[in-house]
């Protein structure tokens, strides 16, 4: 992974208070905005009987519209897109299948989105900061993706919270909003299935291995204490403030863990060092022979073999276009076409990403510093800010009726921009120009926050229409979607020779996921001023999903140990044929062809 991706349990205070200030109630006299206000006075609201969204479909064609308009369970909180009535309302009957085609596509584009903005400005500004706060790597990396030692080369130890970042905000969002809990419960189990069978299995297709024995056992017993707890709270129907902090709470003790197993491993190795020889190219572990590949291969920059013989000083106007050009021309000249088609892809995003964010990397010695646009990220990225929180709600609120927030917050940026602009040059950076890694951390979370709302929301549509439950789509659209980076990154990992810090990685990343994005999901609705968090299953397809991750879990857990850690490809095919049976049973049960009697 370029540049790695990483990760840090310290980072889920800034999440907390991020997106609390997210969810939390606007104040009275502030306007959510056409996008979030009923169209319809609030006591026919009450008046309004609530009807299952999904009968819309039963209606005849004139009537859709009204009841989409109408009915509270048709009406989705946050977002700017309104996609049922869009559906329902803006397209004829007739041309339902072209508006389905149009928001698949969509919903495609948003988790690329998702992807590059988690992987390319999330992640390096959330390493920047990391670097200046001056952390160990291990204690910055909390709980993810170790490799059998516990210990891993910088940059991979973030590999976890990178590939998570998506799962966690679309599971914020899902439990923001009582009508799509099903789609994080259905999206976080559907993915821990998804990972812990096909990745998992995947690899051990691409390259037979010899797991590592305490970290996998390490790994996999929490990861069955963290299903354990949402299957209990499942069953009780309800998640109250002891439950959500007691999710939090494991997985603070699961990164005491992991730093304590690294702090002993560290200690063991330094005694059989010092009571052995020097180290010697046998002797090195895996992670150190890769700290020593890594360092002799990534320090080279191909751009060396393209300076000019005569240095000339860039103007600024050089800079600025320069700092906002996505497409490296080399490097499109030597990739293949599908890249080239996935690159065009991506350049519109890219190009609005780094418009608005800034990015810090402290691995070079300009630390990414372009003045010109540094300075326009101090006007454009506290707007972005204003503008996606709630959706937009807190950047149109008038100030005493008569100002707005967002010109408030452009006129100080742009004060801002003009003494940071006059009082730095272009080839030096300035001491306080970490300040931009914290800027460009939060403006990418929010970007993502906002691109997992309008998931959530396009998802819930599309069940609407096809009479889906939220479970369903959630273990397969949404699960796919946001795994796409844990496959690549796993296999990629895998083929280059590191399979066990791939395996590592299929069950470090979602403990985080599953542990954080209940327990901080539900803690926000508490903090909205619920007593407790609600949870209705939809039907038997929950247990059904649940049972099927417990039953994956138990089996990985009594077969590897039998094979003696040695996983090959029977094993890999074995898991891949345990995921399509649980897809084809979740399915026909879903569609009711499979009935299975209730508890």
């Amino acid at each position: 992974m370029a540049g790695g991706r990483r990760n840090g349990h310290w980072v889920l205070c800034w999440l907390c208070v991020l997106l609390m200030v997210d969810r939390v109630s606007v104040a009275s006299g502030l306007s959510t905005g056409a996008h979030t206000s009923p169209p319809f006075p609030a006591s026919a609201v009450n008046q309004t009987p609530v009807v299952d969204c999904r009968d819309v479909c039963g209606l005849n064609a004139s009537d859709r519209c009204d009841f989409i308009r109408t009915n509270p369970d048709c009406r989705s909180e946050g977002g700017y897109l309104d996609y049922l009535e869009g559906i329902f309302c803006h397209f004829p009957p007739s041309l339902l299948p072209l508006a389905i085609t149009l928001y698949a596509f969509w919903l495609l584009y948003l988790f690329l989105i998702l992807g590059v903005t988690a992987e390319k400005f999330f992640c390096p500004n959330l390493s920047a900061i990391s670097t200046t706060l001056k952390l160990s790597h291990n204690v910055a990396a909390g709980a993810s993706a170790l490799t059998p030692l516990d210990t891993l080369p910088h940059g991979v130890t973030f590999l976890a919270f990178g590939n998570g970042a998506p799962d966690i905000f679309s599971a914020l969002v899902a439990f923001s909003d009582p009508h799509t809990a099903g789609l994080a419960f259905g999206a976080l189990f559907g993915a821990g299935v998804l990972v812990t069978t096909v990745v998992a299995g995947g690899i051990a297709i691409l390259r037979p291995f010899t797991a590592a024995s305490r970290p996998f056992l390490r790994d996999i017993v929490f990861y069955m204490a963290a299903v354990f707890l949402t299957f209990t709270a499942l069953y009780r129907g309800r998640v109250t403030l002891a439950w959500a902090l007691g999710y939090l709470g494991l997985y603070v003790f699961y990164v005491v863990t992991v730093v304590l197993c690294t702090w002993i491993y560290r200690w063991q190795r330094r005694r059989s060092l010092v009571s052995s020889m020097p180290a010697t190219p046998e002797m090195l572990s895996d992670s150190e022979e890769e700290d020593r590949v890594s360092s002799t291969t990534t320090s080279y920059d191909y751009r060396e073999e393209y300076q000019p013989l005569l240095f000339y000083q860039e103007t600024t106007a050089q800079i600025l276009a320069q700092a906002l050009n996505p497409l490296d021309c080399r490097k499109w000249r030597n990739k293949s076409a599908s890249w080239r088609v996935l690159k065009v892809l991506k350049l519109p995003v890219e190009f609005l990403l780094l418009l608005t964010v800034p990015l810090v990397d402290p691995d070079k010695e300009d630390r990414n510093w372009k003045r010109p646009l540094n300075c326009l990220h101090l006007v454009i990225s506290p707007l972005v800010l204003v503008l996606t929180l709630q959706s937009g709600a807190y950047g149109v609120y008038e100030i005493g009726g008569l100002f707005p927030v967002w010109g408030v917050v452009v006129i100080a940026g742009t004060a801002w921009a003009a003494v940071t602009f006059f009082a730095t040059t272009n080839s030096e950076p300035p001491r306080l120009h970490w300040i931009f890694a914290f800027l460009g951390f939060l403006t990418s979370a929010l970007w993502i926050n906002a691109a997992a709302t309008e998931v959530v929301n396009i998802l819930r549509s599309l069940g609407v229409v096809f009479r889906l439950s939220n479970t369903v789509l959630g273990l397969t659209l949404l699960a796919w979607g946001n795994s796409v980076g844990d496959v690549f990154s796993d296999f990629t990992l895998a083929r280059q020779g590191y399979p066990r810090m791939a395996f590592s990685a299929c069950f470090g990343g979602i403990i985080f996921n599953v542990l954080v994005g209940v327990g901080l999901g539900c803690l926000l609705q508490i903090s909205r001023g619920h007593a407790e968090v609600k949870l209705e299953p939809e039907g038997l397809l929950v247990w059904v999903l649940a049972g099927a991750l417990g039953l994956s879990l138990v089996c990985s857990l009594v077969a590897v140990p039998l094979q003696c850690f040695q996983l090959s490809k029977l094993y890999g095919f074995c898991l891949l044929l345990f995921y399509v049976s649980f897809l084809v049973v979740a399915l026909l049960t879903e569609f009711g062809v499979i009935h299975l009697k209730s508890v």
